[in-house]
């Protein structure tokens, strides 16, 4: 004998089947929110130098040629982890004193390569920026991107 879904039967399971995933969802985001304020990846504070280094990062686009933690585009270097390549993680000072002369060299006029236009960034700009590297140095990214040289 076959049962026959009646359009009452049909509504229930609609209604029934809503409910549960609505609840499954309601339990998966309880949960997400207390996994991602458990675990904080900022390995540094945000404080306002990280803040303005990020607005020049916007405002000249760096973006657009560098990767930050694998996004952006591949024309020029990561910058996600140039701080720890510098050796400069640990020391503002030096961080800014490296970046700043790095950018002052740019463009370095080597024929048939590719050149770092130069921008006008002024000293609190340059801390701004060496901060939100640093910053952005520091961040537990997880494993991302993967580094699988094999």
């Amino acid at each position: 004998m076959s049962e026959i879904l009646t359009k009452s039967r049909a509504r229930n399971i609609f209604y029934g089947g809503s409910l549960f995933f609505v609840a499954i969802f309601g339990v998966l985001s309880f949960q997400s929110h207390r996994y991602v304020v458990d675990t904080s990846t900022a390995g540094m504070p945000l404080n306002e130098e990280v803040v303005l280094g990020k607005h020049v990062w916007e405002r000249h686009s760096c973006i657009n040629c560098h990767t930050l933690h694998g996004e952006g585009a591949y024309f020029a270097p990561e910058l996600g982890n140039v701080m720890t390549r510098w050796d400069t993680l640990d020391d503002p000072e030096t961080a800014y004193e490296i970046l700043d002369g790095w950018m002052e060299a740019q463009p370095s006029g080597v024929e048939g390569r590719r050149q770092m236009p130069h921008f006008e960034i002024n000293e609190e700009e340059m801390r701004g920026l060496a901060e939100f590297l640093r910053w952005a140095d520091q961040t537990d990214t997880q494993g991302w991107p993967p580094n699988d040289a094999g």
